[in-house]
């Protein structure tokens, strides 16, 4: 909903002071180019017949106008602040690794410098150090950029490390919401200390 791919029921979406369940639609397109999205699954949510420049440039096609050398370098730009680099250009999904076509995915998402990324399970597909990798990358590019992440997950280790706030939803609705050292060292609601009881240790010596 927060997307618009959705229309809500009810209540309202708040996102840079205009409520998004009832602007019109003349705005709806200004405001899509302010938020973006990675997926959880990179090879479902990338084209498989374009090759990686233009995926990463295809949100500067619909939101800007720019001419094909302009894009061409910032396609460049934008593979090196993921971790790829010139080589990877004219490269299809297919030719990646699971890790680099999710750097691929936050390439695409980070083209128009957006306020707001919605991070939907976005590395719980990918293998444990490759998880790491993603979400430093994340960090960095947040850091550099301004962003902010909606990150949405089931891995409370990851939700741990990446997030300022936190919110515990059970059945659709949030049950319990605060900042993320509160959150795991103070919880007060009982599903978030059962969730919490049931991460696994990091390593057998602490069962």
């Amino acid at each position: 909903m927060i997307l618009q791919l959705l229309p809500p029921t009810e209540g309202t979406i708040h996102f840079l002071g205009a409520d998004l369940a009832t602007q019109p639609k003349s705005l709806q397109k200004e405001n899509k180019s302010k938020m973006q999205a990675i997926f959880q699954d990179p090879y479902a949510s990338l084209n498989p017949r374009m090759k990686a420049k233009e995926i990463v440039t295809e949100p500067l096609t619909i939101h800007r106008n720019l001419n094909k050398k302009d894009r061409d370098n910032e396609a460049l730009n934008l593979l090196k602040e993921v971790g790829l680099d010139s080589q990877h250009l004219n490269r299809y999904p297919h030719e990646f690794s699971g890790g680099q076509r999710q750097r691929l995915s936050i390439a695409r998402a980070i083209a128009l410098k957006p306020d707001l990324i919605i991070c939907d399970e976005a590395v719980s597909a990918l293998d444990v150090s490759i998880q790491a990798q993603i979400l430093n990358l994340l960090k960095h590019l947040q850091n550099i950029h301004g962003l902010s992440y909606l990150f949405i997950a089931h891995g409370l280790p990851v939700v741990k490390h990446i997030s300022d706030r936190v919110a515990i939803m059970k059945q659709g609705q949030i049950v319990e919401i605060g900042p993320t050292n509160e959150i795991f060292n103070n919880p007060t609601h009982a599903y978030t200390k059962s969730l919490l009881k049931a991460v696994p240790p990091a390593h057998p010596r602490d069962r």
